[in-house]
């Protein structure tokens, strides 16, 4: 199969084409990355004499470029997004660019170049907003919250609208928090366990009390893989770890796993608009699809402690000031 994957530089996208090249021996993949923030070529070091790898560096809102990729691609994976809660508040324009619109560029080339590709839509469970006591279903209602969640949200209705309008292949898919190698540093768990390998204070927004589902990173690939080749065109499938905790027990127990003194945490001014509480239910993608996660928590919080810590030299080039900043929603970006 042909697949082109969009953001495959990043950090759900790195990991998602060396699982499917490590799994599937017929696979041919194309990788669309603009090498903006969040990219970062070392993630995919060692493929470069692979050939069943391909790298184009370009943007998901050329739509000339664009064209060109779909017309040869049996299906597509749209990873690429602006990710960053904070960085969306200093500069949401950058996220509705890439995000809304990019996705919207995507279904207008295969619509008018390749109507028989079938296109996976990686979304997020910030589009729900929070939930203060039990899950979100696939069908409930929309209330993102930041400048990040609407455009990823936006996003989403142009994918349902086009299989409902002009008959696409595409699927949603919303995930819970990912953790795992090659996470860009400015994200909560690599970037506690880089202050913390530098002995810094690690900031914590407000109380820390909110909660968060997290999930190992090669988990949420199985469960794109599996849709891919399982999903039902014209569905939304939530995807979660059944991790939940507060953003102070993941902190705590990273430094914990670390060995480091708990003081190093530090309470910051929270953020604007900061959900309390984010969870999905995902027994839909269990029971249809049959997937659930293999990869125990905090077995996988301690493989991820022991990669950042073994890997500086993938990190290091990446950890700017703003990974430094104990609020980095206030940096003008």
């Amino acid at each position: 199969m042909k697949i082109l994957v969009t953001g495959g530089l990043g950090f759900i996208g790195s990991n998602f084409i060396r699982y499917l090249l490590s799994r599937n021996n017929d696979v041919e993949i194309t990788n669309l990355d603009n090498l903006s923030i969040g990219s970062n070529p070392a993630s995919l070091s060692g493929l470069e004499g692979e050939q069943r790898y391909r790298f184009i560096e370009g943007d998901v809102t050329d739509y000339g470029l664009v064209s060109k990729l779909v017309k040869d691609s049996q299906a597509v994976i749209n990873i690429a997004a602006e990710t960053h809660v904070d960085r969306s508040i200093s500069n949401p324009n950058l996220f509705f660019t890439s995000n809304t619109m990019g996705t919207f560029v995507l279904l207008e080339a295969i619509r008018k170049n390749n109507t028989k590709a079938i296109y996976e839509q990686v979304s997020t469970d910030e589009v729900y907003g929070d939930i203060m006591e039990g899950s979100f279903e696939e069908d409930d209602r929309l209330k993102p919250s930041s400048p990040y969640a609407a455009s990823k949200a936006a996003a989403d209705m142009f994918v349902l609208a086009y299989y409902r309008t002009y008959g696409l292949k595409t699927m949603v898919t919303r995930c819970t928090n990912n953790f795992g190698p090659f996470q860009f540093p400015e994200k909560l768990v690599p970037k506690t366990i880089i202050r913390a390998s530098m002995d810094l204070k690690t900031p914590i927004y407000g109380t820390g009390k909110q909660v968060r589902d997290w999930i190992y990173v090669l988990d949420h690939c199985e469960a794109l893989r599996l849709i891919l080749s399982k999903g039902e065109p014209g569905e939304i499938y939530n995807i979660a770890g059944g991790n939940e905790i507060e953003n102070i027990k993941l902190v705590q127990t990273l430094l914990d796993t670390m060995g480091k003194p708990r003081e190093l945490i530090e309470y910051v001014e929270d953020r604007p608009g900061h959900d309390v509480r984010y969870s999905l239910d995902c027994s839909k993608i269990q029971k249809k699809l049959g997937w659930k996660p293999s990869h125990p928590f905090a077995e996988s919080i301690k493989e991820t402690v022991n990669w950042y810590l073994k890997n500086e030299s993938w990190w290091r080039p990446l950890a700017d000031g703003r990974v430094l900043h104990p609020t980095p929603w206030k940096l003008k970006w």
